[in-house]
């Protein structure tokens, strides 16, 4: 059977049900709410945009100022040569802070764990997260992002700021928690799976705006990397709610900038401005900056290849209990604590160089290129100025311009291999992470190495360099290209490093996509989310759906006024969430007297429906048809539009068991069909492109003693994986095309 041993996760119903009541409902609506409907749409994406903002800049204002404060006490003891009690001070606090964290997640939201972004691209597919929205979620999200960057792990907030967004959007569209919802007609309007496709779609490009100040690059981003369907409409929406969110942002930095946030200053937002600096380049620049995103690919599959690896290894463990997950986050704390602490005594120091402009080396603060950590005075170490202090302020010093000699290549190879180890041991582990930040700083490593060999060679500064080592390791790992372009040139503000970025990223995903998936793509396999890709598979085209059909259970289908005991025993038998409905002697409309009597197929129910009509106990003593007015006395097409497949709770009677329903009113009478001949490549298209959960096969050939339907398509029954377990000559003969 297609689909047999895969995961239960059920789809989204994004499509428009055509039925009698959604009928009603559009023709009866004025121009007065059709404009409130659209103004609460944009109302909505505002309110997205806001929150968002300012969830991000107390997120911000929180990890500058614990962490800040937490390297200001351990910079003490190391200036007074208490090395011993500065690294339990650091190790400590690192450890509180990740103990905090992870807890909230094992305890009380484990689906906070992680990025998010894999599941919010497979929420777009029409995938049905569950747990992945709700207020626990959020506020797990947001105290946990606080706490794991603060505590100096080697992940991002980035990633989780994304997630933030789409709980956000997520709840605001549907009223509130599952339990505790706004119940305003005008607003229940919202409460549909594909008004809130929309809104979560703004929730993820307002995350990405938040993490990196980059409103067109947010917008970029949700449509390239986790939208599945778009059109205009949610581009003006994603990019007012961006929009937004720059203003707060801006807002805050401005009040922020006189010190009345803390150690929230410059700080808490990664910007690179290089506005100031004149790039040059030449024609032999295009070799280095060719090889940059040759590597760049390279080491973003190896990574993606590692990082699949080592999360294989973390699920087993994971699988011992709530109590090997906070051991293992623990570890990883206490690991990157004795690192970040304990590697910069194995450098030496560096004399400070009096003739850089804007002059000021040996800080012992929070922030500055040049600290002197266990330096004395008038020497900096170099590696201290990368790893003794937060990862934003890492990616500032090692993008620094106009410092050709700031760092050792020694101590950019020590950093490198560190970040690498610890960005795959840190991902996977049971707290809030993103993987934007970790991969910017090992790309930028190994671009500022390669600018330093370099050398008089080229005129490219040192710190433009590390820039494009960034954005090739993110390329050769996530497989983005054009929102990646757009975020750089909007943190480095400025233009002429548009044509050697562009370069350097169509390399590098190039080169990653020769070896294996984006790394999102790999986490999706390893969650077992039913993600459709955008390309089918080439064998695809040699089966038809009807041999799909042939293989799947037969076909359930239900009659237009249907017997009560007929709906119960199909709801407890089954698992299904849609039923063609077919009426045999239906009479065909014809110019002749009396007509014809064939076979009707009068479209498709949905589980949901069924269980509505049930819970209402929406039963006729005779089987008749019902008339219009009855239906709208009962229901309304926004109470059909929740999902609601808890049937269990549905008492029927003995009495009630021989009673009829009349599924007409219900029934969506335009379904999606494809003809049997069809390929299941040209199915699949289809199927995504479209939205759909439901694709029925109709024969081809229409007549007496033919039934209407063939079968039911599926999302799992599309899958690639799933198709060549029943089909094994498929894969076979994938085999040897390869070797061919």
């Amino acid at each position: 059977m297609v689909g047999a041993k895969v995961s239960h996760i059920e789809s989204l119903d994004y499509e428009i049900n055509e039925n009698d009541l959604f009928k009603q409902d559009w023709r009866s609506r004025s121009k007065v709410q059709v404009l409130q409907y659209v103004f609460l749409k944009w109302k909505l994406a505002f309110l997205v945009g806001l929150l968002t903002g300012l969830i991000a800049t107390v997120i911000n204002l929180a990890v500058e100022n614990i962490a800040g404060y937490k390297l200001l006490l351990v910079s003490g003891y190391v200036q007074e040569k208490r090395y011993i009690t500065g690294l339990f001070a650091l190790t400590g606090a690192n450890f509180l802070l990740t103990l905090i964290a992870t807890v909230l997640v094992v305890f009380f939201a484990p689906t906070a764990a992680g990025p998010g972004i894999p599941e919010i691209k497979a929420y777009l597919n029409g995938i049905d997260t569950p747990n992945m929205y709700g207020a626990a979620t959020l506020f797990v999200k947001i105290i946990g992002s606080i706490g794991a960057v603060s505590a100096g792990l080697d992940l991002g907030k980035e990633g989780p700021l994304v997630h933030i967004g789409a709980c956000i959007a997520s709840l605001l569209g549907q009223g509130g928690t599952d339990k505790h919802r706004v119940k305003w007609r005008w607003y229940r309007i919202m409460n549909n799976d594909r008004d809130r496709r929309d809104l979560i779609t703004c929730g993820a490009s307002s995350g990405v705006c938040a993490a990196f100040r980059s409103p067109v690059g947010g917008v970029l981003f949700a449509l390239e990397e986790v939208a599945t369907w778009w059109r205009s409409a949610i581009l003006w929406r994603t990019f007012f709610s961006t929009a937004v969110v720059v203003v707060v942002l801006r807002t805050f930095i401005e009040f922020c900038s006189s010190g009345q946030c803390g150690l929230f200053g410059n700080g808490g937002l990664i910007m690179f401005d290089v506005s100031n600096v004149t790039v040059r380049y030449h024609m032999m620049d295009i070799i280095p900056i060719a090889l940059i995103g040759l590597i760049g690919g390279v080491l973003g599959s190896l990574y993606n290849y590692a990082l699949h690896k080592v999360l294989r290894l973390y699920s087993l463990i994971n699988e011992r209990g709530k109590l090997a997950k906070i051991l293992l986050s623990l570890t990883v704390s206490v690991f990157t604590s004795v690192c970040m602490y304990g590697l910069p005594f194995l450098v030496g120091c560096t004399k400070c160089d009096t003739s850089i402009s804007n002059f000021q080396c040996s800080t012992t603060g929070r922030t500055g290129n040049f600290k002197r950590f266990n330096c004395p005075e008038g020497y900096y170490n170099d590696l201290a100025s990368l790893l003794f202090s937060t990862n934003d302020d890492a990616v500032r010093n090692i993008f620094s311009t106009n410092t050709p000699g700031e760092f050792h290549p020694s101590s950019l190879i020590i950093y490198f291999v560190l970040y690498c180890i610890l960005g795959l041991f840190t991902f996977g582990i049971a707290v809030p992470s993103g993987l934007f930040l970790p991969i910017i700083l090992i790309g930028s490593a190994y671009g500022r190495l390669l600018g330093i060999a370099m050398g008089s060679y080229t005129k490219i500064d040192c710190g433009l360099y590390a820039v494009l080592g960034a954005a090739s390791l993110m390329a050769g790992s996530m497989r983005m290209t054009v929102s990646l372009c757009v975020i750089f040139l909007e943190l480095t503000n400025n233009l002429l490093l548009l044509p050697v970025t562009m370069l350097v990223l169509l390399i590098a995903k190039s080169v990653g996509d020769c070896f294996n998936l984006s790394i999102y793509e790999i986490i999706l396999e390893l969650k077992g989310l039913p993600f459709l890709d955008a390309n089918p598979e080439p064998w695809m085209r040699n089966i038809t759906v009807a041999e799909l059909a042939d293989v799947k259970p037969p076909l359930i289908s239900l009659r237009g006024i249907e017997k009560v005991s007929r709906i119960v025993e199909v709801l407890r038998n089954t698992t299904h969430n849609g039923f063609p409905v077919i009426d045999d002697d239906v009479t065909v409309p014809s110019s002749e007297a009396g007509g014809t009597k064939a076979r009707e197929l009068h479209g498709l129910i949905l589980r949901a429906h069924l269980v509505a009509v049930l819970k209402k106990k929406w039963f006729l003593e005779q089987p008749r048809r019902t008339e219009e007015w009855e239906v709208r006395q009962r229901f309304t097409w926004v109470e059909l539009a929740e999902r609601d497949l808890n049937f269990e709770q549905v008492a029927i009677s003995k009495n009630e068991m021989e009673m009829y329903v009349d599924l007409n009113p219900f029934t969506n009478k335009t379904p999606y069909t494809v003809v049997e001949d069809m390929s299941v490549a040209k199915a699949m298209v289809l199927f995504r492109q479209v939205a759909l959960r439901h694709l029925l096969i109709v024969p081809k050939y229409q007549g007496a003693g033919i039934y209407p339907v063939i079968g039911i398509l599926t999302r799992q029954d599309l899958r690639a994986h799933n198709i060549q377990t029943v089909f094994p000559h498929v894969a076979k003969s994938k085999g040897r095309e390869k070797q061919k």
